[in-house]
């Protein structure tokens, strides 16, 4: 099924103003985007993961028809279901972590397959805290960041999401791996 992404915006507005029909021909549309968003970020795990792709989704659709946003367009759309898929990966790392309490080794190099492989808890937490200075000094570059790998967006879509070309995109991931990976290597140094 084709989505034409004005038809996801208008129907956001319109449940927005309380159109209760838009709300059911949009479900269906937001679900199966949510589904295919996870399915890209869940591809290249490795086994052993304790949560599944379909959990996140199911617990990001659930947070996404609840939340009381005033939906402006679809890329806010996706940008919040993106954001909210990381935080339902932190919680699950949070949990894990506080399950490990103790090991010690400090993880210093940033690797494309953090956000993919999470059963490393405290990858994914490290990875959040970086993320989060990131977007203090650059939200553009932390959202492209979030969408490419918890949402697993290509370059391409993230640019369509954030109304960004797709090198402007490719160029801001580029810099946004950088950057993420100088921070932790500065924060393992200070805590060592």
């Amino acid at each position: 099924m084709t989505v034409d992404n004005r038809q996801i915006t208008q129907l956001l507005r319109r449940w927005n103003e309380g159109d209760d029909a838009a709300f059911a021909a949009l479900a269906p549309l937001v679900y199966e985007e949510l589904r295919k968003l996870a399915g890209k970020a869940f591809r290249q795990e490795r086994g052993g993961h304790t949560l599944q792709a379909t959990a996140v989704v199911h617990e990001a659709y659930l947070q996404l028809v609840n939340a009381s946003v005033d939906w402006d367009s679809r890329a806010h759309f996706y940008a919040l279901a993106a954001r909210m898929m990381r935080r339902i990966l932190l919680n699950h790392a949070n949990a894990k972590a506080a399950e490990k309490r103790g090991g010690g080794a400090v993880r210093v190099t940033f690797d494309e397959e953090i956000a993919r492989d999470r059963t490393n808890a405290e990858d994914v937490i490290d990875l959040d805290r970086a993320l989060n200075d990131l977007a203090r000094e650059d939200q553009r570059t932390a959202d492209i960041v979030e969408l490419h790998y918890f949402a697993g967006m290509t370059y391409k879509e993230a640019g369509k999401v954030l109304e960004i070309s797709e090198a402007t995109a490719k160029r801001a991931l580029r810099f946004g791996k950088a950057w993420i990976a100088n921070h932790l290597e500065r924060n393992a140094k200070t805590t060592r």
